[in-house]
């Protein structure tokens, strides 16, 4: 099956910014693809390659595996990191405008508006002006935006800026049931525990160059076993004097161990339990694998600094 998304050896500069250089990936059809990255980091320079705002300085871009541009429009659905709503336009009336700006059939605009306002939870909303809404109200009608034609692929640049943890769980199944329906989404994101919820595959970028790209699944089991979650009570201090232990963040609640690089995770693992279980109160001691935070961390070095990228990030 053809990628949605395929970009090969993209580059983007702005004067002596490298803001994207030689980016190659390609998104499956039908995945929920985690475009990932510290701020600053040539995600948003990228994404407006994708959907041809911006033309890359070279490399190809392919979408559905047609050239991108012009043509590509009507394949893609796009909400971008900053919102492009007609504040003084009244909810509904925007709506109708921007699905027949993508070709909706009038028969069908108010019926796609109606459904989707009644699904984000913003029905008795459609009549008031966009300005009249809160930041988060706002993200969700520029959400509705990007899906109300029914594109086959979606690209969302921080789609959950604004929100607030409720709606940005109701957006998340959304994202889902879109899923299930076959579409294709690529979101772009700096929260890595955003992506690890929902994210088949992952790219992660740092200064504009790809760092790991791959299934999630593959990525963390490829990254081994390397942090026990430690849930105790009693005198906490011991933690870092346990065997085999390189690091200690301590929550409070909980305490996660990073084990030293080299070591046999299994074993590193019951030395430090027979070390700990005779000084503390142990209700939880679980080996884990590790975050794509973690990950991230573990390959660009938690130092990094991301590269400022001028007009995007």
């Amino acid at each position: 099956m053809t990628d949605a998304i395929a970009l090969e050896q993209i580059t983007k500069s702005y004067g002596n910014v490298h803001a994207v250089q030689g980016l190659s990936l390609n998104v499956p059809t039908g995945s929920v693809y985690g475009f990932l990255g510290p701020n600053g980091s040539g995600k948003t320079t990228t994404i407006r390659m994708m959907v041809n705002i911006l033309a890359p300085d070279s490399g190809s871009i392919r979408i559905q595996g047609q050239p991108g541009g012009d043509g590509i429009k009507d394949l893609i659905g796009y909400l971008p990191e900053e919102r492009g709503l007609y504040a003084k336009m009244k909810v509904r009336e925007l709506l109708e405008f921007f699905a027949a700006l993508k070709g909706v059939p009038a028969a069908m605009t108010k019926t796609r508006a109606t459904g989707w306002l009644e699904r984000l939870e913003l029905g008795s909303w459609g009549e008031k002006k966009v300005n009249e809404m809160s930041k988060g109200m706002q993200q969700k009608i520029q959400f509705i935006v990007a899906v109300i034609a029914d594109p086959p692929i979606l690209i969302l640049d921080e789609f959950s800026s604004g929100l607030d943890p409720v709606n940005a769980n109701l957006l998340k199944d959304v994202l889902l049931e879109l899923r299930a329906q076959g579409k294709t989404i690529l979101f772009s994101t700096h929260r890595m525990e955003e992506a690890e919820r929902i994210c088949d595959h992952v790219c992660l970028i740092n200064r504009g160059q790809k760092v790991l790209d791959g299934r999630l699944a593959d990525l963390r089991a490829a990254a081994g076993k390397s942090t026990l979650r430690v849930d105790c009570a009693g005198d906490r201090a011991l933690l870092r004097q346990a065997p085999g232990v390189q690091q200690v963040d301590d929550f409070g609640n909980y305490a996660e161990l990073r084990l030293a690089p080299g070591v046999q995770s299994g074993a590193a693992a019951a030395q430090i339990l027979r070390f700990l279980a005779p000084k503390l109160e142990i209700t939880r001691f679980e080996l884990l694998e590790p975050t794509l935070n973690q990950i991230f961390l573990d390959t660009v070095g938690a130092a990094a600094a991301p590269a400022a990228v001028g007009a995007g990030n």
